[in-house]
């Protein structure tokens, strides 16, 4: 089991908030990803014995690992990809909902994708790895409540 830094924020939504401020201060898409691949550099530890078959998330590009661990009172979950803005939207899902109850993720629309303009500046193969990262976590939710 490695030590979750999540959630940063009291809510879900003050997570997004937080998110929203932080890229409104970056002027252009170019500074903005470098900002994902700082996010992504900070996620804790995966340990490799985590990265098997059975936890991979299919549905992405890049390999993507997951492993949720709680039950419906608090979901943690623990994640890492082989790529640097991969790992960033991994830190920015987790932000909003690692930590949190599975209530509260389910009631949580990921609006910060669209509201920092990353809806229009992903690539598809990373707009659906994306979709999948935030389904399987509402799964996860879903089967815990």
């Amino acid at each position: 089991m490695t030590t979750s830094p999540f959630p940063l924020e009291p809510t879900a939504a003050e997570a997004q908030q937080a998110i929203r401020d932080e890229f409104a201060f970056f002027a252009d898409w170019a500074e903005r990803y470098q900002y994902l691949i700082d996010l992504g550099r900070k996620l804790p530890p995966f340990p490799e014995e985590w990265k098997t078959e059975e936890h991979r998330l299919h549905g992405c590009q890049s390999m993507v690992w997951i492993v949720p661990q709680g039950n419906r009172e608090r979901l943690e979950f623990h994640a890492i990809s082989d790529s640097a803005i991969v790992s960033g939207l991994i830190y920015l899902a987790l932000r909003v909902y690692s930590g949190r109850t599975a209530g509260e993720i389910l009631a949580t629309e990921p609006d910060y994708i669209a509201d920092i303009g990353l809806a229009r500046h992903l690539s598809p193969t990373r707009s659906n790895g994306l979709a999948s990262l935030l389904a399987f976590i509402r799964d996860t939710a879903r089967a815990q409540a």
